[in-house]
C-alpha cells in the first residue's frame, strides 16, 4: 500500500462533498499535469490511502482520509466537449489523461493546517511542503502518514 495527498479547492469539491456522494465515492478526474498523470496511470493502486487536502482556501490543510477503490483508467472528461476538462488532442485509442475512483473514509475533527504541518520537524521533507510544489497529488511516506494521523485528534 502507498500513501498520497490529494488536493482540491473546497469551493469546487470538498471532503464534505465526497462524504455526501452516493456510496461516498467519486472519480478523481480533471488532472492535467503529466507527472501526476503518470502516478494516476502507473502507480496509484486500489487500496492506497490518501489525505484529502483543501487548497486555495482560507484555511488550507488536510481535512480527512479517502481510499483509492479503482486504479487508474482513462479520464472520460477528456473526451467530453461539454466538460471544462475536455482535451480535443486526446485520442481515445491512446488516452492522454487518467483518473482513479476514491471513497470517503473519515473526516478529521479539525483541518490540520499547512502551517501546522510545517511546524513539525518529522514532516520537513514532505513533498507538499517543498517550496514551489504545485502538484495536485503528491506521495506521502508511511512515517509521514502515521505522524499526521497521530496528530489528527
Amino acid at each position: 500500500m502507498q500513501y498520497w495527498l490529494i488536493k482540491s479547492e473546497p469551493s469546487v469539491f470538498s471532503i464534505g462533498d465526497l462524504e455526501k456522494k452516493p456510496k461516498q465515492t467519486t472519480a478523481w478526474d480533471g488532472v492535467r499535469n503529466y507527472q501526476v498523470r503518470n502516478w494516476l496511470r502507473d502507480t496509484i493502486k486500489k487500496g492506497d490511502l490518501a489525505f484529502f487536502y483543501h487548497s486555495s482556501c482560507e484555511i488550507p490543510g488536510i481535512a480527512g482520509v479517502m481510499e483509492v477503490i479503482k486504479a487508474g483508467y482513462p479520464d472520460p472528461t477528456q473526451f467530453d466537449p461539454e466538460d471544462h476538462h475536455y482535451d480535443p488532442s486526446s485520442d481515445p485509442d491512446n488516452p492522454r489523461w487518467y483518473c482513479v475512483d476514491v471513497k470517503f473514509k473519515s473526516k478529521f475533527k479539525r483541518v490540520i493546517t499547512i502551517d501546522e504541518l510545517r511546524s513539525h520537524k518529522p514532516l520537513a521533507k514532505m513533498q507538499v511542503l517543498q517550496r514551489g510544489n504545485r502538484l495536485s497529488i503528491t506521495p506521502v511516506t508511511k512515517s509521514e502518514w502515521i505522524f499526521i494521523l497521530h496528530h489528527s485528534d
